[in-house]
C-alpha cells in the first residue's frame, strides 16, 4: 500500500507551499509567548507571531518557550488517518534535542490497543529544522514512486545519517545569551565577522567544524565542503534554510544552482519551533551526501583543509 500519510512535528520547517506540494501533514505544538500566553506552535507565521515580530523580539532578548504535541494529541492525529484506512509515517525531531519521538511512540502504543491492525511508523530523524523536513520530502517522493510505507521506513533508517547541513549562525550575541559562549567572545566574533560553520553529527547535534572570516570566505567554504561530501547532486532536491538571513539564503540558492545543477533548490524558513533555540542568524544548505562519521573527525579534517587554503 503506497497511499500512506506522512507527517512531521512542528520543527521540520517546511513552508505551507512545500507541505501542500508534497502532501506532508504536521502536528502543532505549543508556544508560550513572552507575556505568558500559550498559543499554537505552527509552521507558518500567524497573528500571534509574524516573522519580523518574532525575530525582532528574540534579538531583544524576549523569552519564548516551546513544547511538543502531547501523547493524546498525537493519538488523535493518528486516528484521523487510521479511520480513513491509511497507514501513518511520523518523522520527528532528533531525540538529542526533544522528547517528541517518545511522545509519538507512546501515542502509537495507545492507538494500537484500539486499532491493532494499524501500521504506524515512527522515525527519529536524528535531525531538526529543514533536514527533518527534507527526510519527509524524500519519503513523499518515494511514496509517489509507489514505494510502500515499510520500504520507505527501511530506506530512511538506513540513510538518515547521510543528511548534511552546512552553513553559519551569524548572530553570536544570541548564542551568548543562551549560555554557549561569553558575551565578550560573542562581541569579538561579530566585530571581526567570524562565521562558525557547522554540520550535524550522527547523534543529531550540530557541531562547529570550522570558522571562516567573513561572508565571502564563508560562502566559499560551504560550497567546497558540499563538493567534498555531497553525492549525486544533479538528481537531488537541495534545500537552503534561513531564520532571518534571507539575502544570504537567496545568494546561497543561486550559488548552489550554478555549481551543482541539482534538480531543484528550495528555500525554506525556520519557524518558532526551532527558532527559539537557533535564533535569527542561521543560513545553511541542507543536502544528501556521504555518511557522517561517528566522531566527525573526517568532516572536521575536510573543513580544516578548505580553510587552510
Amino acid at each position: 500500500m503506497s497511499d500512506f500519510a506522512i507527517m512531521t512535528d512542528c520543527c521540520s520547517d517546511l513552508t505551507a507551499e512545500i507541505r501542500e506540494r508534497f502532501d506532508i501533514d504536521y502536528i502543532q505544538g505549543h508556544l508560550q509567548m513572552p507575556d505568558g500566553r500559550n498559543v499554537p506552535l505552527c509552521m507558518e507565521w500567524t497573528e500571534n507571531y509574524s516573522h519580523d515580530e518574532f525575530y525582532g523580539a528574540v534579538k531583544k532578548g524576549a523569552e519564548y518557550a516551546t513544547s511538543p504535541a502531547n501523547v493524546a494529541e498525537f493519538a488523535e492525529k493518528y486516528k484521523s488517518y487510521i479511520k480513513d484506512g491509511r497507514d501513518v509515517m511520523v518523522i520527528t525531531i532528533s531525540t538529542a534535542l526533544s522528547g517528541t519521538y517518545n511522545f509519538a511512540l507512546e501515542a502509537k502504543e495507545n492507538v494500537l490497543k484500539e486499532f491493532p491492525n494499524a501500521n504506524i511508523k515512527i522515525v527519529d530523524s536524528l535531525r531538526y529544522t529543514v533536514l527533518e523536513g527534507m527526510i519527509a520530502v524524500k519519503a513523499s517522493q518515494m511514496r509517489a514512486e509507489g514505494k510502500s510505507i515499510d520500504e520507505v521506513y527501511d530506506w530512511i533508517e538506513a540513510n538518515k545519517n547521510c543528511y548534511h547541513q552546512m552553513g553559519w549562525l551569524d548572530d553570536l550575541s544570541f548564542v551568548a545569551r543562551k549560555g554557549r559562549m561569553s558575551n565578550s567572545k560573542a562581541f569579538f566574533g561579530q566585530l571581526v565577522g567570524i562565521k562558525p560553520l557547522g554540520d550535524i553529527s550522527s547523534n543529531g547535534l550540530t557541531t562547529v567544524i570550522g570558522k571562516a572570516k567573513g561572508a565571502k570566505a564563508g560562502f566559499a567554504a560551504i560550497l567546497a565542503y558540499m563538493e567534498e561530501t555531497i553525492t549525486d547532486p544533479e538528481n537531488q532536491t537541495i534545500f537552503v534554510g534561513t531564520s532571518d538571513r534571507e539575502k544570504d539564503a537567496d545568494k546561497m540558492v543561486e550559488m548552489i544552482r550554478e555549481k551543482f545543477h541539482p534538480k531543484e533548490v528550495i528555500k525554506s524558513f525556520v519557524y518558532p519551533g526551532c527558532g527559539v533555540n537557533i535564533g535569527p542568524g542561521l543560513m545553511a544548505a541542507f543536502y544528501f551526501g556521504k555518511p557522517i562519521s561517528d566522531d566527525m573527525k573526517a568532516e572536521e579534517a575536510i573543513m580544516n583543509k578548505i580553510l587552510e587554503k
